[in-house]
């Protein structure tokens, strides 16, 4: 019951509801569609919002309160994209390439996912820690260039790709926006928030519903790839974010987040990047297939924790927690 209660407070909330749009206006082929750099103008907004409110948080929090959950976060985008290319290659029997391009999508994170959880839980009035968009901006990054040094260390290329990869993660506007925002929110402090307050706090859940309308328009265009992805596929993109979430909230849980923290670290553990891994798979491994990686991540799973996986998260965390 509490699930169900949970579950229909998820899907009341604008921001799934302008997801879904996204989805119907693609379905019936409708002219509706984003203007040119609109897309690209959303996301630069969120990135550095999230980045920049966190930063202000994370300039008052002190060492020994961010250190556990931090570590809890580097371990979990090592170990996810480990464990993904072996379910992928010893089970899917896909091939080494493309497992390790699912897999950096697995590892990395979605900020839009990330953005969604923390706005279903503020209108839960669930309290969370004000440095989870740090933990965001720690692993977005490691675990892309774990799953390509495990295909890289495999076929033992050394075709000079590495300095473009690693080019594209540390200055591709996702890693820019994240990092930059943060370090403007730290030093500006809570002086700088009240003057940047009314352009990126009041506004950002407007701004997350646009963005979310436009990716649902994207993610209805792909929903006839589910095709080619097959049942493995879809499998996969449903029941190992679900794996990866309940380790989150255990490794929450122990490093001593609030409940609300616990269920935005297994939200992250659970989601998959559409942002970040894309642009660095697309250099490193331009043989792998769109039609799995980008189907996984933004036609099954981004669709799942939108719907269902947040609120599941959140029933996980309260049982474990004992609440």
């Amino acid at each position: 019951m509490e699930f169900a209660s949970t579950l229909i407070s998820n899907l009341q909330t604008p921001m799934f509801l302008a997801f879904f749009l996204g989805i119907f206006a693609t379905l019936i082929k409708s002219d509706l569609k984003f203007p040119d750099g609109m897309y690209v103008g959303l996301t630069i907004y969120l990135l550095l919002a999230i980045g920049m409110k966190g930063g202000v948080k994370l300039s008052q929090t002190p060492l020994e309160t961010f250190y556990k959950p931090a570590s809890a976060a580097i371990y979990l985008c090592i170990m996810i994209p480990v464990v993904a290319y072996f379910i992928l290659t010893k089970i899917g029997k896909y091939d080494s390439i493309n497992s390790a391009a699912i897999a950096a999508h697995y590892g990395s994170v979605s900020a839009v996912t990330f953005s969604e959880a923390l706005a279903f839980l503020d209108t839960l009035q669930i309290s969370y820690e004000g440095f989870m968009p740090s933990l965001l901006a720690i692993m977005e990054i490691p675990a892309i260039l774990v799953a390509l040094f495990l295909v890289k260390a495999k076929t033992k290329s050394d075709d000079g790709s590495w300095k473009k990869i690693l080019h594209e993660l540390f200055a591709g506007k996702g890693t820019v926006l994240l990092i930059g925002g943060l370090l403007i929110g730290i030093i500006s402090g809570k002086k700088g928030e009240t003057q940047f307050a009314p352009l990126f706090d009041v506004p950002f859940r407007g701004v997350l519903i646009l963005f979310l309308l436009e990716v649902g328009l994207v993610t209805g265009r792909r929903l006839s790839d589910l095709k080619k992805a097959g049942p493995f596929l879809v499998l996969f993109g449903i029941f190992f974010p679900i794996m990866n979430a309940v380790i989150g909230i255990l490794l929450g849980k122990l490093a001593g987040l609030s409940l609300g923290g616990s269920v935005i670290l297994g939200t992250l553990s659970g989601s998959a990047s559409y942002i970040a891994a894309p642009s660095a798979v697309r250099i490193a491994l331009p043989e792998a297939s769109p039609a799995y990686y980008l189907t996984a991540s933004l036609a099954i799973t981004f669709p799942f924790h939108l719907s269902l996986g947040i609120p599941m998260y959140l029933v996980i965390a309260k049982n474990i927690y004992g609440v």
